[in-house]
């Protein structure tokens, strides 16, 4: 039990670095950050536990629970591999697609959309190997999730931010250019 806090402190002290470098030297390192994060921290819950195992961290409220998801988010479209699969495709062409018109916005919703793809992406990587994605944080009155969830609501909260608060007629007749 203490040594899995000790791996979750650290855990977040690299999430916390992670988001500071972001900050500084732009999208690549949030991208690769999230995925090795996410990946890191699936690899770690692989080794440590089996399939339903659950460790209570502060009992009835945060568990570490093993679960293997082969859906979407809340498990929606459960053993939909291939439909998944292309559909985490198409959303990298689009980001390659669009990627020189979001260079032009506002850094907020840069950010956001790379939290968003990133996470896609490390989902993408697990459905591909195994036809599933590994979830393990628990706090029992939501649906179980991974580091890449995180990044992907922290991504669209980014993004709406952006879209209701700092968006101008400028900065959309920018992206128009």
């Amino acid at each position: 039990m203490k040594n899995v806090v000790e791996v979750l402190k650290k855990i977040l002290l690299v999430i916390e670095l992670i988001v500071v470098v972001a900050f500084i030297h732009r999208d690549k390192v949030l991208f690769f950050g999230v995925v090795v994060l996410d990946q890191f921290t699936k690899a770690l819950v692989m080794k440590s536990m089996v399939p339903g195992q659950s460790i209570p961290l502060v009992p009835d409220v945060f568990h570490l629970t093993y679960v293997l998801n082969p859906g979407a988010a809340f498990g929606i479209l459960s053993n939909q591999r291939a439909f998944l699969l292309l559909t985490g495709a198409a959303l990298i062409l689009a980001a390659a697609y669009f990627y020189p018109l979001l260079k032009k916005s506002d850094r907020c919703l840069q950010l956001g959309a790379t939290a968003i793809l990133s996470g896609a992406v490390a989902n993408l990587i697990d459905r591909a190997q195994t036809g599933y994605v590994v979830d393990f944080f628990d706090f029992r009155i939501w649906p179980v999730f991974n580091v890449a969830d995180i990044a992907i609501v922290v991504g669209m909260g980014f993004m709406i931010y952006a879209i209701l608060f700092r968006s101008t007629t400028g900065s959309v007749e920018r992206l128009r250019q």
